[in-house]
């Protein structure tokens, strides 16, 4: 009977189900092929485009005795623990002045603000940071007229300060997605929440670490996970700015896996590093998803 209704649903809605096939061919052809084509030729030793020997999980223990691909994983770790301390944090922050400013115009203004640089372009922000780091860039003109001359370096150049000069691009770190999204959650939270807790003598900090924090989670999860995808991934600013140098200082395993597939032609290396962040990212978002629930969460899970 249950398999009469469905097909009955089906048949009655046939023209929505149709419509939606070509949406889900286009996400077959372009993003789920790519993904299984990569993790069956990372069992090949194969420079993309006709030579394929199979060579099984050689592949995978190559990463870990490749010297690059260690100071590259050594990298990141340093970069995602710098990007979701910063990416959960200062937009919270941003956030929560925003949130208890009295004044509605004021409140709209900063908004704006806040959110203005959403729409200027990635790479511009890249090129103008890039120009900061310069020897003869800004930053350094500002230590030599402060009389810090001897601070003044090509930071960008500088083995000892190439990937912190990195996480310090975006300063003062305040995205304007997650900001965004820590501002919506705490307009969402139920004002008589606020009204008790005044009425029960707790003060604005109080409210923050008691009320605020605790009904984020959500968000807090949301930013966490992305955070930690697109530092895993991303390469944008090697890219842009230091092809992954000096050195290997500021090598990421994205940039590893781009130069291992299209310059060196070890296209299977390369899915291979990509099948292996893969199987990071996953670990750690289900790791997140376990351990970080928010009040609502728990509420709707009995």
């Amino acid at each position: 009977m249950r398999e009469n209704s469905l097909l009955k649903n089906i048949y009655k809605n046939k023209f929505i189900y149709l419509s939606l096939v070509p949406t889900f061919a286009f996400l077959l052809t372009f993003n789920y092929f790519p993904a299984i084509n990569a993790l069956y030729h990372s069992l090949f030793e194969w420079d993309g485009i006709g030579y394929e020997k199979f060579i099984g999980i050689n592949n995978f223990i190559n990463l870990f005795k490749d010297p690059v691909f260690i100071i590259a994983l050594k990298n990141v770790s340093i970069l995602a623990i710098a990007g979701v301390i910063i990416s959960i944090t200062f937009p919270l922050l941003a956030a929560e002045l925003t949130f208890n400013l009295r004044n509605l115009r004021m409140q709209y203004l900063y908004r704006t603000m806040f959110v203005v640089p959403m729409v200027v372009p990635g790479v511009v922000i890249l090129l103008l940071w890039g120009f900061i780091y310069r020897a003869d860039g800004l930053l350094n003109k500002i230590l030599i007229t402060m009389d810090l001359s001897n601070l003044a370096r090509p930071w960008l150049g500088d083995f000892k300060t190439a990937l912190y000069a990195i996480i310090f691009i975006g300063f003062p770190w305040i995205g304007s997605f997650n900001y965004l999204i820590y501002l919506a959650g705490l307009q969402s939270i139920n004002r008589e929440l606020f009204e008790s807790s005044i009425i029960d003598g707790a003060t604005r900090l109080q409210q923050i670490f008691y009320i605020d924090i605790p009904m984020l989670l959500g968000q807090i999860k949301l930013i966490l996970i992305l955070t930690i995808i697109g530092v895993m991934q991303g390469y944008t600013i090697q890219i842009v700015l230091t092809q992954g140098g000096p050195g290997y200082s500021t090598m990421v395993p994205g940039m590893y896996m781009y130069n291992s597939a299209f310059q060196y032609y070890k296209m299977g290396y390369g899915c291979a590093i990509g099948t292996f962040l893969f199987g990071v990212i996953l670990f750690l978002t289900i790791i997140s998803r376990k351990y970080i629930q928010a009040p609502t969460e728990f509420g709707g899970a009995k």
